[in-house]
């Protein structure tokens, strides 16, 4: 992972209200420059396993997908999206994150795939973050239609 500048590490412990807990690199920043997802470590610190990837940390991004929520799009998102694409999803999300793991680790390690799910939809924040990334998340492609269509006047 690319090592976080000090400005980084502060700017994500204003966001996240803590200091972060593992290693993490900027995965996305927005046009102001500000960090709006970071890319976790697999294991925090103390040996813990991360399932979470990629973590929406922009202000307005979670405030945007913290109403979807609310509002009970987790279920309507998962009503709606095609079922192998988000079992792709989660397969490829999963490949990622163990692929950073060393072969030679022994220890508790993360599983699931978005967010740490074996099937369905568990967060919105955490699709929509690796589709920013990515662009290959069914769910997060869901959420970024959804927040451009109320974004409409």
């Amino acid at each position: 992972m690319t090592r976080p500048t000090l400005q980084d590490i502060t700017r994500v412990t204003e966001l996240l209200g803590r200091k972060p807990q593992g290693d993490f690199e900027v995965a996305l920043r927005g046009s102001d420059g500000d960090i709006i997802v970071v890319k976790n470590a697999p294991l925090l610190f103390d040996g813990t396993p991360m399932p979470t990837r990629y973590w929406l940390v922009g202000v307005k991004e979670n405030v945007a997908v913290s109403r979807l929520e609310s509002a009970g799009c987790i279920d309507q998102a998962e009503r709606e999206v095609d079922p192998e694409e988000l079992r792709l999803t989660h397969q490829r999300y999963a490949d990622e994150r163990d692929g950073a793991i060393s072969p030679s680790h022994v220890g508790p390690r993360p599983y699931g795939g978005v967010a740490g799910t074996r099937v369905g939809v568990k967060c919105l924040h955490a699709h929509y973050a690796n589709w920013l990334v990515n662009k290959s998340d069914v769910v997060g492609a869901w959420v970024d239609k959804r927040l451009r269509q109320d974004q409409r006047p």
